[in-house]
């Protein structure tokens, strides 16, 4: 039975590049997958692309490709990923660039588009589930509207015999489960094949969330070696069952227990996984240690898919303004206290309008607000004071409030840190697959 291995080389936009490096140069790996996009990152990329077109992709897009791009080239390991956010064209033309700096001819790039529907939207049909209200009742500044594609874009890629697919918004098992499609010759309606593959797919897009990290409680569930923790490989079988492990000599555990919280990660029911490609269903899954950080993984289902795709929509919801300072020493928390209640009042003195206020000492009430220090109060607070506002002017006069604690408040105040932002949110509504066309551009260093 014919066995693909597909490697994770990143969980999120922020991620560590080495572990990447070690799957490209160890781990025997076919398919190099990097999964970079939260649920915000987009929106916040489609800012950076209206400020610069020619940004909006992920920024350790070069660094990424520079640490890989030769040795996957060497081995014939190909790569995907959602490092286009925005900008997916704009990645494809970076990383060629990259390319024949580094000497390599030949290296075909395809960017997936059609995720980006800002412009085929009807502000009458378009209906915001949380707001409940058409896109032309919503009152808020939109700034982005991406669909999440599933694995067709991808299949077609690679059909076409791209060495690097880059894509924005698509779903995140989809960049696992299109090599699958691709190698196994799976049909577009098998149902239970493609559910599997979204499993593994699933269970592999955090990275090392699967090898241990994320899950480790010391004393509860130790994890050896964490600051080395290698990222997750799946060997799959052209029925869509596998095997997940990790490079021998690097950190973290492939254990069932670190497998069944992955399963479990971001699933509001288990039985019906809804993606662009698939309903997957998990609740049958089987899922058994067989070897040290070797799990097999079998018996997922699936069921035909919904035909719909779900749009986040980014918009401006406000601005944050910030301050922190801290108080050491006898009665800290006392002198903290006392610093957060000169700032309630001076912002309704001010005039300061605020659509929201939080003050909290960070060590007594930053996680619980509710909670009261312990008998041995700590000997050190960090205060933070947050206020969300309409705009960036307004959002500014937090920190210098806080600031003026300096001589205007309780003794010993330091370290103060100031600090202002625009609040990018999300909502989301549903869009008929058939309103949007998914094509690629391939490119050739």
């Amino acid at each position: 039975m014919k066995t693909i291995r597909i490697g994770t080389g990143a969980g999120f936009s922020g991620d560590r590049i080495e572990p990447a490096v070690e799957l490209a140069k160890h781990g025997e790996i076919d398919y190099l997958i990097f999964e970079c996009l939260a649920e915000r990152t987009i929106a916040l990329a489609q800012q950076a692309k209206m400020r610069d077109p020619h940004a909006g992709f992920d920024p350790l897009l070069e660094r990424r490709m520079r640490a890989v791009l030769s040795v996957c080239r060497d081995k014939g390991i190909r790569i995907i990923s959602n490092m286009g956010a925005a900008n997916p064209v704009g990645a494809a033309k970076r990383t060629v660039e990259i390319a024949r700096e580094l000497g390599l001819t030949g290296l075909r790039v395809a960017a997936v588009q059609g995720d980006d529907v800002l412009d085929i939207l009807s502000p009458d049909t378009f209906h915001i589930d949380e707001e409940n209200c058409a896109l032309r009742d919503f009152k808020k500044q939109v700034v982005s509207a991406n669909a999440y594609l599933g694995a067709g874009g991808i299949v077609d890629a690679l059909i076409a015999g791209a060495d690097v697919i880059l894509t924005g918004r698509a779903a995140d098992p989809s960049m696992f489960l299109a090599p699958q499609i691709f190698e196994f010759g799976w049909e577009m309606d098998d149902w239970t094949r493609l559910g599997r593959g979204t499993l593994v797919g699933h269970l592999l897009e955090c990275g090392g969330q699967i090898t241990g990290g994320y899950f480790a409680d010391p004393g509860i569930k130790d994890v050896p070696d964490l600051a080395r923790l290698g990222f997750p490989i799946a060997e799959i079988t052209e029925d869509g069952n596998a095997v997940i492990t990790k490079l021998r000599g690097t950190g973290g555990c492939v254990t069932a227990a670190t497998c069944k919280e992955q399963l479990l990660y971001e699933v509001h029911d288990p039985k019906r996984y809804i993606q662009p490609d698939v309903i997957a269903d998990f609740s049958g899954v089987e899922i058994t240690e067989i070897g040290p950080d070797r799990v097999a993984i079998a018996g997922g289902n699936g069921f035909q898919k919904t035909g719909s795709l779900k749009v986040s929509v980014g918009y401006v919801d406000s601005c944050v303004g910030e301050g922190q300072i801290s108080y050491a020493g006898p009665g800290a928390v006392a002198r903290g206290r006392l610093a957060l209640d000169i700032l309630h009042q001076r912002m309704e003195l001010a005039g300061i309008c605020c659509q929201e206020i939080r003050g909290e000492l960070i060590g007594v009430n930053s996680v619980f607000p509710q909670a009261e220090p312990a008998d041995d109060a700590p000997g050190e607070v960090r205060l933070r004071f947050v206020v969300r506002t309409d705009d960036l002017a307004t959002a500014a006069r937090i920190g210098e409030e806080v600031e003026s604690l300096y001589l205007n408040g309780p003794a010993g105040g330091g370290g103060v840190t100031k600090s202002t932002r625009e609040v990018v949110a999300i909502v989301s509504g549903l869009l008929p697959e058939g309103h949007l066309k998914t094509h690629f551009e391939m490119m050739e260093a």
